[in-house]
């Protein structure tokens, strides 16, 4: 007991260390003018070239889907000519050198055009692809923004929790080089102390490095140098699954998610590309009209120098295919294969939506078990290093019991931080598998960020 009390204020003071620890690891101080999620976010939306590229490609795809009303609207377009001619005629008098000139102004318009109608209906389908292309490329840049914020918070999580192990080994191993100076412990207590405070100098040296890349990755996100994310606040309460079902978010999934919705307007367009290819068969009708005015030297000795003729039209015109060496009838073959196989792209990509969904739905289930089950062990950790202390002091526990309870503990808090933003990302990722996500599901999480 002598030497408890001998101790106890060094006891003490690992104690106080420890809760010092804790309030450092619980709600680290906010560098100036930390940043929420939602903030990075936007940052990141306006920067990002992953993202930039993909709305790029939407507005092209805008464009282009616009491009196909164009063979169901009129046509016109203006033309002139100007000659210059050497007539040598059987005639003297009609000899000689002359110029003509013409302007005519040509305009069309499809009546009866079935592939045309096709195309434009494609093309309204695909206005609905490039949405859903673009709703996709989004939901990726939230869950991408996220993934690197938390990565940076992990990071900083396994610095604090490796420095505050390298100040409780620090103070265990002065403790056995006194405790040997006074020769109540052995020379072994010493070096293992010494060994492992060597090792968590190699671990905070591989956590500054992971850290440093890690906000690296952010400023890359966002276009800024220096982001500081603002850390969770702790203890946080995460929010609980809704609905607790995993066949409801398949449900909203297979009516949702973008990349079935590409799927299914992809098999629209293989049926209206059959429809094209038949139209092949099928006669065309437009209404055409045009007036010339047309100037040329008269081509009657009766009737000297240059004539003007000014000439008006307008009528229907057909066109039927009879024979096209066989192209129609292979190339209708071709799109009903297309045609099968956008049909099966669809249930492949129904198939795999609703895989994601229930792994992801169960993901966020399995993290929360586990956030639950770390906090159980972090308390348990903490009290184990207490009694492992207070042991080593009375003399029934070596200096390496200790050391071993110290790093378990910081191996849980950390372990515990991570297995929170989990959850927290397995959420996001699991509304991006049902296809729901969008950029205000970050503020229920901003909302449990430190002020």
């Amino acid at each position: 007991m002598s030497a408890l009390r001998a101790n106890r204020p060094l006891y003490r003071q690992f104690h106080v260390r420890m809760a010092a620890i804790a309030a450092v690891a619980a709600c680290m101080v906010l560098p100036a003018q930390a940043q929420s999620l939602v903030e990075i976010y936007e940052a990141a939306r306006a920067y990002d070239a992953t993202y930039l590229s993909a709305r790029s490609q939407y507005e092209a795809n805008l464009a282009r889907a616009q491009q196909a009303k164009a063979g169901l609207l009129p046509q016109a377009g203006v033309s002139a000519g100007a000659n210059w001619n050497d007539r040598n005629s059987s005639v003297n008098a009609l000899d000689g050198s002359f110029n003509s000139q013409n302007v005519t102004l040509s305009a069309s318009q499809p009546l009866y055009r079935p592939a045309n109608r096709a195309a434009s209906e494609q093309g309204e389908l695909a206005v609905e692809v490039a949405k859903a292309q673009l709703q996709a490329a989004e939901q990726e840049l939230i869950v991408r923004t996220t993934q690197a914020y938390f990565d940076v918070l992990a990071a900083q999580d396994t610095m604090t929790f490796v420095q505050a192990q390298k100040a409780a080994v620090a103070e265990q191993l002065a403790a056995a080089k006194r405790n040997f100076e006074v020769g109540t412990s052995t020379v072994t207590d010493s070096r293992e102390a010494q060994a492992r405070y060597d090792l968590v100098q190699a671990q905070e040296i591989a956590a500054e490095n992971d850290l440093r890349v890690k906000k690296l990755a952010l400023d890359q996100l966002v276009g800024r140098s220096g982001v500081s994310p603002k850390p969770l606040m702790v203890p946080v309460a995460l929010p609980a699954l809704s609905p607790a079902d995993p066949e409801a978010w398949v449900r909203e999934a297979e009516q949702r998610h973008p990349t079935i919705q590409q799927a299914a307007k992809g098999l629209d367009i293989a049926r209206l590309e059959t429809a094209k290819a038949e139209a092949g068969h099928k006669p065309t009708l437009d209404l055409v009209g045009q007036y010339q005015v047309a100037r040329a030297p008269s081509s009657s000795a009766n009737i000297p120098g240059y004539v003007r003729n000014n000439t008006g039209t307008i009528g229907l015109q057909f066109n039927l295919p009879l024979f096209a060496g066989y192209a129609i009838q292979n190339r209708v073959k071709e799109t009903v294969a297309l045609e099968e196989k956008a049909r099966t792209d669809l249930e492949a990509a129904r198939r795999g939506v609703t895989q994601a969904t229930r792994s992801a739905y169960f993901g966020v289930l399995s993290g929360q078990g586990q956030v639950k089950a770390l906090e159980a062990a972090e308390a348990s950790s903490q009290s184990a290093l207490e009694a492992n202390q207070l042991g080593y002091q009375v003399g029934v526990r070596i200096n390496i019991d200790v050391l071993n309870a110290q790093s378990q503990l910081f191996q849980t808090k950390r372990d515990l931080a991570q297995a929170r933003y989990n959850v927290l990302l397995g959420g996001l990722r699991l509304r991006q598998a049902s296809g729901q996500l969008a950029p205000d599901d970050l503020r229920p999480i901003d909302a449990m960020l430190a002020r």
